[in-house]
């Protein structure tokens, strides 16, 4: 069986997970994508990737994932999403900040998108507004394992 491209990038996310040194149980949350995990039964993951190799990166999001991330956030309160630019860097913000790019008002398809300049932090905007403060690299997994302590 041929491995799939999302493989990779689910696999980077993961294994920063597993090697900040603290024991974690990872599962799938049941979803028809491959782009959901839990971490302890508590933290919610939706991933996603960008090939581009560099920035802007932008994430297409159809009415299913909005709809999917809504469920996850529903049962288990803490969730992020996390947004895999190539080989740049890994953005992590929670479900409430992607509300402010993404409202409650799905769209058959809409996007999110990630920028930087060189040696800055992220800036993020969406098909329905934009973050008024910037994601450190640095931040994937720290706030994860803020929620799990």
């Amino acid at each position: 069986m041929a491995l799939k491209e999302y493989e990779f990038y689910n696999g980077v996310v993961l294994n920063r997970l597993i090697r900040k040194g603290k024991p974690i149980n990872i599962d799938i949350f049941p979803t028809t994508s491959s782009n959901s995990f839990m971490i302890n039964d508590k933290v919610g993951l939706y991933i996603k990737f960008s090939t581009k190799k560099i920035s802007p990166w932008r994430f297409s999001f159809t009415k299913e994932h909005q709809e999917e991330m809504k469920i996850m956030s529903d049962l288990l309160h803490n969730i992020y999403l996390i947004l895999v630019c190539n080989l740049d860097g890994i953005v992590c913000i929670e479900y409430s900040e992607l509300k402010n790019v993404l409202d409650e008002y799905y769209e058959p398809v809409e996007w999110v998108s990630v920028s930087r300049l060189k040696r800055e932090q992220y800036s993020i905007k969406g098909s329905n507004g934009k973050l008024d403060f910037k994601i450190a690299n640095k931040d994937f997994p720290l706030k994860i394992f803020e929620k799990l302590d």
